[in-house]
């Protein structure tokens, strides 16, 4: 394998910038933990009543959890390589970037070498499966669907921007949100043992906040991503549709929810709880593109950082909604 420095890297003399450690941890993320609450999600609907809920779902969790993190780690450091193989990083956060900026992506600042980023991706993916096994074998339950989701789940995760490339075969948007469900009703699904319908729509939900942050930072990325023939759908239509898209998911959020307690598959306040969230994502949506004519004239990575918070609120509401839920089924 043969590597390359991308325009934009820092000097391969001179003192380093930070630790090695420090950018072991910029290649995993480890500041956006946002999918990693999804363990909330799922003990929330899990823990009540708590006489069904003993040690051994507690032991899933736990193991499921660090076997996410790790797992998820993997993934972003695997598209991290994809990205300075291919250029898309170094359009992003290229030499006019101020350095802080640069040092999230350790490649393209030269903090770390390609081959110390494909072993440590492939170590905590090592690490991730195993602890993966590790809660199916511990766990209460294994329902058929649970035993061929956590290995599917794995399998995938990993090929996000790596392998097959899902992220650019045009289906970036639906795997963030496919990958939110999945991380709640897996271990959902080893706690409890059983499906639930509503607990599907708080995957959903939770998986809608990666989303919502992610195609505002695809807007920002449009051409890196078209220059390496990365077909998000930002770089497929026009600036217009971009808006119009996300506009749409920001209503599709909401309409989850109330079509869950329009049907009797979620309670009848679920709805009326996330209406904070409606609110936040419509500020975010106006953030984005409420300048200039309304496509295209907004403050996109303002509008991006608020998807974060979005996202935040929305998971401390979805934990509210699994425990009441809960409590309402035990009383």
């Amino acid at each position: 394998m043969t590597t390359h420095v991308q325009s934009g890297s820092l000097p391969a003399t001179g003192p380093r910038p930070e630790s090695k450690a420090r950018s072991f941890a910029r290649l995993g993320k480890l500041d956006v933990y946002d999918y990693y609450p999804s363990i909330a999600v799922a003990l929330s609907a899990a823990l009540l009543p708590l006489s069904r809920f003993g040690a051994a779902a507690v032991w899933t969790l736990a193991l499921f959890l660090v076997g996410e993190v790790l797992v998820v780690m993997a993934m972003v450091a695997l598209d991290d390589v994809t990205g300075y193989r291919d250029g898309s990083d170094a359009a992003n956060y290229g030499p006019n970037d101020p350095l802080r900026r640069k040092l999230r992506k350790p490649l393209i600042a030269g903090t770390l070498s390609m081959r110390e980023a494909l072993a440590f991706a492939w170590i905590t993916a090592a690490g991730g499966a195993a602890l993966w096994s590790a809660a199916v074998v511990v766990a209460p339950h294994r329902p058929g669907w649970t035993l061929a989701l956590v290995p599917v789940l794995f399998v995938t995760a990993l090929q996000y921007s790596y392998g097959v490339k899902i992220s650019y075969r045009g289906f970036q948007e639906v795997f963030l949100v496919a990958l939110g469900v999945a991380l709640v009703l897996a271990p959902y699904g080893l706690a409890a043992g059983r499906f639930s319908g509503f607990v599907l729509i708080l995957g959903v939900l939770f998986g809608f906040g990666p989303l919502m942050f992610g195609v505002y930072s695809n807007t920002n990325d449009i051409p890196g991503d078209r220059a390496v023939g990365r077909p998000t759908v930002a770089c497929l239509v026009s600036a217009r549709g971009n808006a119009v898209f996300i506009g749409a998911l920001s209503a599709a959020e909401f309409l989850v929810g109330a079509a869950g307690s329009a049907t009797g598959v979620a309670p009848w306040w679920f709805v009326a709880l996330m209406l904070p969230v409606t609110a936040l994502r419509a500020r975010q949506y106006l953030t984005g593109f409420g300048g200039g004519g309304g496509f295209g004239g907004g403050d996109i990575m303002r509008a991006r950082r608020q998807g974060f918070v979005v996202h935040r609120v929305s998971t401390v509401l979805l934990i509210c909604a699994g425990l009441l839920h809960g409590a309402e089924a035990a009383a």
